[in-house]
């Protein structure tokens, strides 16, 4: 195969000498390299190949006009403007394979914009200063991005850093070797859901979707999944969504560090992507098991997933809150909605015996929902918990009448 092309972004007047190490290292291993400027205010030592001019004008800008704006943030925020279309450019002419960024907090809140603009599989790499920080909002991450702690770079080389940026430029290198991009030969079905010992009818449905002809992907609902099926469902990358696990939703309302974001449940409904809809984990809120709990959790039963995941159950005025904000959310679609509310539980843990079983706090949520909740939006409630055959029966029938009426496209067999 032809030697890939990278894109290796960061502020040339302040990065220069570690822009210019990545440029001699994916070139050792042999790829392309090309820098991209994205400085403002500096004139860097070199010629980059995409200068910070080149930049501005890609944001519909000049560099004059940048600088004149005031201040860092405006200024790296219309940078990023242009650095991603410029990118998304590139990518789309074929004139680059893979992209790598370094920097520390400006240069990587630039980074998250032009990797947001590059599609899934596309390989994109940020060596940063802050990576896993959790200054890092889920909504900024794109579902694909490699991140690496740029440990010991904040200020010039040395063999501590090029020990990762070396690492980045093999990994960003390696991926556009062996990528094997999304050829979408079956119209993709995005599910939502947690592990098999909370949640079980993903054992059900992918099957049954899969002999219909379509591709069905299963995101897991601890954060960074549940923001990879948003950002995948506003480009209409799914064909159709069934997104029964929305613990994310609660625990975004409750302060929870295990969030999708504040736009969670409404990409789908806003790109007119049929959804079908289950309260799965709504009774639960995690947090990380390694932390104390919050105050407001002190006598709350608790179940220690992991060594990292932890949850506490819900009271039940919190339950018909987060009925509140699901109505409100399945509200802005502009696409079908079906909402299946399974009476009997859902999740594994509050069936009858337990530990979250409240047969109370789920009839509060169904009540509130069902008086919540406004048409278009169908409402399906069963007499069956989330677990069992019933519910997938029940959202076989619904995604099935949608496609005999064409709202879904038919599956590829």
């Amino acid at each position: 195969m032809p030697a890939p092309v990278i894109l290796i972004i960061g502020t040339a007047d302040t990065k220069a000498d570690e822009l210019l190490y990545l440029k001699n290292r994916v070139e050792h291993i042999g790829a392309v390299g090309r820098i991209m400027d994205v400085g403002v205010l500096g004139d860097p030592p070199f010629e980059p190949d995409y200068s910070k001019f080149d930049v501005a004008i890609a944001a519909g800008t000049s560099n004059a006009d940048i600088i004149a704006l005031g201040d860092e943030n405006s200024a790296m925020t219309a940078q990023a403007r242009g650095a991603a279309a410029l990118a998304r450019t590139l990518q789309e002419k074929g004139e680059i394979q893979g992209m790598l960024a370094i920097g520390g907090s400006m240069a990587t809140d630039l980074a998250l914009d032009v990797a947001a603009s590059l599609p899934l599989g596309f390989p994109k790499c940020v060596a940063s200063t802050i990576a896993f920080s959790p200054v890092l909002p889920p909504q900024r991450i794109s579902p694909d991005v490699m991140m690496i702690l740029w440990a010991g770079g904040l200020y010039g080389l040395n063999s501590l850093c090029k020990s990762v940026l070396s690492q980045a430029a093999g990994a960003v290198v390696g991926a556009c070797q062996a990528v094997e991009m999304p050829q979408q030969l079956r119209p993709i079905v995005g599910m939502t859901s947690l592990g098999s010992s909370s949640l079980k009818y993903m054992l059900q449905l992918k099957p049954a979707l899969e002999q219909r002809g379509y591709e069905v992907a299963v995101f897991h609902t601890t954060g960074m999944g549940g923001r990879a099926m948003e950002a995948l469902a506003a480009d209409r990358t799914l064909v159709a969504v069934m997104d029964f696990s929305l613990v994310e939703v609660s625990n975004h309302e409750n302060g929870s560090v295990v969030s999708a974001g504040a736009d969670r449940l409404e990409n789908a409904g806003l790109a007119g992507v049929p959804q079908i809809v289950a309260p799965g984990g709504v009774s639960l809120m995690d947090f990380q098991t390694w932390a104390p709990p919050a105050q407001r959790l002190s006598g709350r039963e608790i179940h220690t997933h992991n060594r990292l995941i932890a949850c506490a159950q819900l009271t039940v005025n919190e339950k018909m809150q987060a009925a509140r904000t699901i109505a409100s959310k399945l509200s802005k679609a502009k696409g079908p909605s079906a909402f299946i509310m399974p009476l009997k539980g859902i999740d594994e843990w509050d069936k009858e015996g337990g530990p979250f079983h409240d047969p109370q706090g789920l009839q509060a949520f169904a009540d509130t929902f069902r008086e919540t909740v406004r048409d278009p939006v169908e409402l399906h409630e069963i007499e069956a918990h989330i677990n069992d055959p019933l519910f997938g029966h029940t959202a076989l029938d619904i995604f099935d009448r949608w496609v005999g009426e064409g709202l879904i496209p038919e599956g590829s067999r």
